[in-house]
């Protein structure tokens, strides 16, 4: 998906009859981008009807290390488990750039890359269906997580990661989406 097709006017709430007291509103979209509502997170979570855009960014070093940062306890989904470096929602509004800086600097401080989008694919689980849209960079730079959104954070090697795989150490799109990307990803070097 290259990038959100938002309507001229907002898109109509589905699922609630107010956006009030919710501070995430999501754009529901159909798989080519087309945004054709708006509800909120909490929502999203339990409809699997509700396609809602997501950005994931893998970090990689000249190494060939991969950043992980491990989901803090406090996360609705899958609490202590690694995932990729940034992951997050697109709010009613933002295009898929905005996303990805915006969740980049708020789960790492990493502010300063160029990504490169590897590709989009739905995934779907029994509580939500998101649009991924996946991206990477390459950075020899120190990565500094933010306590309140991640656990800790650290370089793998594809050995280490590969040998983790079927563990329940990474979470199941995690290990999922590393395989379609792999080969990708590590020829960014």
């Amino acid at each position: 998906m290259a990038e959100l097709l938002y309507p001229a006017e907002p898109a109509p709430l589905m699922g609630v009859k107010s956006a009030r007291g919710n501070s995430e509103i999501l754009p529901i979209i159909e798989a080519s981008g087309l945004v054709i509502g708006r509800s909120t997170r909490k929502l999203c979570h339990g409809r699997p009807d509700l396609l809602h855009p997501v950005v994931h960014l893998h970090i990689i070093d000249p190494y060939d290390n991969l950043y992980l940062q491990k989901r803090s306890m406090t996360k609705d989904l899958l609490p202590g488990r690694w995932d990729t470096a940034v992951g997050g929602h697109v709010t009613y509004g933002e295009s898929l750039m905005e996303a990805l800086f915006r969740e980049a600097g708020e789960e790492l401080a990493f502010v300063d890359f160029n990504p490169t989008l590897l590709e989009s694919y739905v995934w779907n689980s029994p509580v939500e269906s998101e649009m991924v849209n996946v991206f990477a960079t390459v950075t020899d730079r120190e990565i500094n997580p933010d306590n309140d959104e991640v656990d800790e954070g650290r370089w793998w090697t594809a050995r280490e990661i590969e040998e983790s795989m079927g563990k329940e150490i990474f979470t199941p799109q995690f290990e999922q989406e590393y395989y379609k990307i792999k080969n990708r990803l590590y020829a960014l070097l």
